[in-house]
């Protein structure tokens, strides 16, 4: 390795009950620290964007280390093995983990993942990944499909959400999509074969599940949480799995303040449907990765599953890839091309 010197983003301020602006990020300089015995350094090919990254610096995600101010901000990355001090890991490797907003990023080796043959470096982070993992496991351990049962997600244009839709078709349900813009919910049940989209800008979601559901919803997979959850539950069919993935919805709002998003005015329906409602987080189900990743690798190289991302080029533009996802202009995984993998 002859680079020394490379550029991260720092945390800057905390975004509580306000959107993210320019200022909460700094662009610096650093020197690139040689790995340790037990370490790789890793060279960024690929950074990968989730909404959840804006509670990560808010140190408002109890599952996370806390973020200081002034800390390389925290995020999942691909990229190439340039020096290593682990065994398991040889330089030329293409890996994939928690690489933070940086060109080089010098890692515990017991925190990479090494990228499956034949799934090339942007697709592991649209599919693989805390995405993919997130999207097989809640849906298959918490959601518990059945061949034929109607399945609707929110936020179903995400990566979350299209991945989603897509494992839900391999199981076997009637998979209902709900997305912003004629074009999005296109993508939806053209390119990715869902059964039917609803167009929340422009069409009243109540009245569209009356009539794509008649009988009801067996699986509810939220991204968003707000009015789109009420409205589900409006709709549950019996004995209904809610699963509560994500809640974009409120991501703005401060937690400490009286002014959060009203809850659910539907919530009783639970009761009368014998419907169950669950959190998913992903780190309690850390001895089902293997499972997640091998599954959806062989969906990626079968042509079952269609990886989406949505590419910003340059690291300088990191921030706005994170912003976008909370002015809901990407389609599908939102990365940003850091250098040549």
């Amino acid at each position: 390795m002859t680079q020394t010197v490379q550029r991260q983003w720092h945390v800057a301020a905390r975004p509580v009950g306000r959107p993210l602006v320019d200022g909460d990020f700094e662009l610096a300089k650093a020197e690139v620290a040689k790995p340790a015995p037990g370490e790789v350094l890793v060279r960024t090919a690929y950074l990968g964007f989730d909404p959840a990254q804006k509670s990560w610096m808010e140190n408002a995600a109890s599952y996370m280390n806390p973020v200081e101010i002034g800390g390389v901000m925290p995020g999942s990355g691909a990229g190439v093995v340039v020096e290593s001090q682990h065994p398991d890991f040889a330089p030329g490797e293409a890996v994939f983990g928690h690489l933070g907003w940086q060109e080089l990023a010098t890692v515990p080796g017991k925190l990479l993942y090494k990228a499956p043959p034949g799934v090339p470096l942007d697709a592991v982070l649209s599919v693989l990944g805390g995405t993919g993992r997130t999207a097989y496991l809640a849906l298959m351990k918490v959601g518990k499909p059945v061949a034929g049962d109607t399945l609707l997600i929110s936020g179903a244009a995400g990566a979350t959400g299209s991945l989603v839709g897509q494992i839900g078709k391999i199981a076997g349900c009637r998979v209902i999509g709900i997305a912003g813009g004629p074009e999005k919910c296109a993508w939806l049940t053209g390119e990715l074969g869902f059964d039917a989209a609803i167009d929340y800008k422009n069409e009243k979601v109540r009245t569209r599940l009356r009539e794509l559901a008649p009988g009801g919803v067996d699986i509810f997979f939220d991204n968003i949480g707000g009015d789109l959850l009420n409205d589900a539950l409006a709709r549950l069919a019996p004995r209904a799995r809610v699963v509560i993935c994500g809640g974009i919805s409120r991501y703005n709002f401060d937690p400490r303040s009286e002014e959060m998003p009203a809850g659910p005015r539907n919530y009783f329906n639970v009761v009368f449907t014998g419907a169950t409602i669950q959190g998913f987080l992903m780190p309690q189900y850390e001895r089902d990765f293997p499972e997640a990743d091998a599954r959806l690798a062989d969906w990626v190289r079968a042509g079952r599953i269609k990886p989406r991302a949505d590419v910003l080029e340059g690291f300088e533009n990191a921030p706005a890839a994170l912003m976008r996802l909370f002015e809901g202009r990407n389609v599908g995984k939102q990365l940003l091309k850091v250098g040549a993998a």
